[in-house]
């Protein structure tokens, strides 16, 4: 089982989300961007930057065996994960931003997730015969990330009655695989998660609250406004852990390494739902841009 969800399941699972994604999204989606730079820049300098200079302290704080505190810092440089849009509807951010957010996030990780994984793996060093992410592999995060989306894309572009008539259908899939694919890692690898679990809780459920936080808290104290930050605050904190999965398993070969992203799958959702409802905002003026 764990061999077909590897090697089959994962990517197959990612690659359906990623086009979905690419369903919902057009250029005016990147062109966005420029209309409301000061909100896209400050999400992306925490999530680029300060998630993982924060994520790298709270590894060598915890004391992390060199693989699980490579997985985490993989974790920390996964973009946002599309479940991002949903809590933001659910709480009244906004969701253009959002989007946005995820467009922009998804290709720059291309680049960002290669260099902070080789870093770590530099620094850290759990693989005594491995160098990291070589340029061979770093083509295989580009092809497992942009791709997908970019046929989504072409799909809306070209044929959009039937992109549109399919975008809330991959939606629902989206969310089943994410669940189905978290909970197959977990249950393929019980053994190992079980012995580590206790080691990863404290830190993921931390390192999760922290995110959010400061998606939350950077923005306003930067007089961006609630709904642009309640937003941000999602983006940062739900992080693609389906894409640190896969990039663990498949193209590093190693099941350990994708456990921290493994346990934050599964908790980021409880601790993302609690802390949306501590910051909603419940006046009824407070309504989020479409």
């Amino acid at each position: 089982m764990g061999s077909a969800l590897t090697t089959i399941g994962l990517p197959v699972a990612l690659g359906i989300i990623m086009l979905g994604l690419g369903l919902s999204l057009t250029l005016a989606d990147f062109a966005r961007v420029l209309k409301q730079p000061k909100a896209v820049l400050v999400a992306l300098l925490c999530q680029l930057v300060l998630l993982p200079a924060i994520c790298f302290g709270l590894v060598l704080l915890f004391q992390l065996p060199p693989v699980l505190a490579v997985g985490m810092m993989m974790l920390a440089a996964s973009p946002g994960g599309t479940t991002a849009n949903l809590y933001s509807h659910l709480f009244r951010g906004d969701i253009a931003l959002n989007i946005s957010l995820t467009a922009v996030n998804s290709v720059i990780a291309v680049i960002t997730l290669p260099v902070i994984t080789n870093f770590a793996i530099m620094y850290f060093n759990p693989f005594d015969d491995q160098l990291g992410l070589q340029w061979s592999k770093a083509l295989e995060v580009f092809a497992i990330v942009l791709l997908p989306v970019a046929v989504g894309m072409l799909v809306r572009k070209f044929w959009p009655k039937f992109a549109a008539a399919m975008d809330r259908t991959v939606r629902i899939a989206s969310v089943i695989i994410l669940i189905v694919v978290i909970g197959g890692a977990v249950a393929s690898n019980w053994t190992l998660l079980v012995e580590n679990f206790a080691e990863l809780a404290l830190i993921t459920i931390l390192f999760c609250l922290i995110s959010l936080t400061i998606g939350y808290i950077v923005p306003r104290v930067l007089k961006i406004d609630r709904p642009q930050a309640i937003a941000t605050s999602f983006e940062i904190g739900i992080h693609n852990a389906t894409l640190a999965i896969v990039i663990a398993q498949t193209v590093l070969g190693s099941v350990e390494l994708s456990l921290p992203a493994a346990v934050y799958g599964v908790l980021m959702f409880f601790i993302a739902f609690g802390f949306g409802a501590l910051i909603r905002d419940r006046t009824p003026a407070a309504v989020a841009t479409a």
